[in-house]
């Protein structure tokens, strides 16, 4: 663990990430002691430490202590968490501020192979997701909502639930971007007023062209996934992952262009 760029696993109690979730994270696949789609989530990161204000932290600094730490893992977690620091009591930010950075990796996560195989189940969650059209799209720490979504199942047989806004809109899973096949459309929700802009999401968008689907960014409603040919959910750590039921809906997994299940797969390595 690094903070700061030092060894060191404390912070101090003062810090806004810790007082007031003040503050943004990434988390990248490690794979041949690399972080993947690094271009991708620092992107993503710039848009977070622009839409709270931060100072822009020096990326070539952060790649150089990101790659201290991956070398030499064959697959892992990267996780970064950027901070506002630390400030006094109450929810007005220093000026300046001296924003606090984070890394820690993590073993890969164990999941099986019957989830790609044979799809996983997705279930309804009761905890809508907040509208906020200044935080939707970047990885913010307010991750509240998630949290009590998640709390919502312990069945181990349900992989994801998929979150709505209070207006009924289907915004994401839990902790992933979900996408609808109809036909040759590729759709995924609007992300303006909720929910995370996914780095494997923004790939999926920019490639589906030249896998046969013509991609969609709009409103989707229950009836929307229902009447679908294919569901998938993307992450950066999950990659792809075929939906094979969400509530009394069955889906054919070879809907989904097998061309584009490799593609994501490859693109960790070739980090487009």
């Amino acid at each position: 663990m690094l903070i700061d760029g030092q060894p060191a696993d404390q912070i101090p109690l003062t810090d806004r990430g810790l007082q007031y979730g003040d503050g943004l994270f990434e988390t990248i696949a490690i794979q041949d002691g690399r972080p993947c789609l690094w271009q991708r989530h620092m992107r993503r990161l710039q848009k977070g430490e622009s839409a709270l204000g931060f100072p822009p932290i020096d990326k070539e600094l952060l790649w150089q202590e990101a790659h201290k730490l991956c070398t030499g893992r064959q697959q892992g977690v990267l996780k970064i968490v950027l901070t506002r620091g630390s400030g006094g009591r109450g929810y007005r930010p220093p000026d300046p501020c001296q924003p606090r950075r984070m890394l820690t990796t993590h073993p890969w996560p164990d999941y099986p192979q019957s989830w790609y195989d044979h799809g996983i189940v997705l279930r309804r969650c009761d905890t809508p997701i907040s509208r906020q059209s200044r935080l939707a799209g970047i990885k913010h720490l307010n991750r509240l909502d998630q949290v009590l979504a998640r709390a919502e199942w312990r069945d181990s047989a349900i992989v994801e639930g998929l979150m709505m806004d209070e207006m009924s809109n289907v915004i994401s899973g839990t902790q992933s971007n979900i996408f609808l096949i109809k036909g040759d459309q590729l759709i995924t929700p609007e992300l303006s007023q909720a929910g995370i802009a996914g780095v494997v999401r923004e790939l999926v968008l920019e490639f589906a062209g030249q896998y046969s689907l013509h991609p969609q960014v709009i409103k989707v409603g229950l009836d929307d996934l229902k009447q679908a040919d294919a569901l998938f959910i993307t992450n950066s750590i999950l990659g792809l992952c075929p939906v094979a039921r969400f509530e009394d809906r069955q889906y054919d997994l070879s809907n989904i262009p097998s061309e584009l299940v490799k593609f994501v797969e490859n693109s960790y390595r070739a980090d487009v």
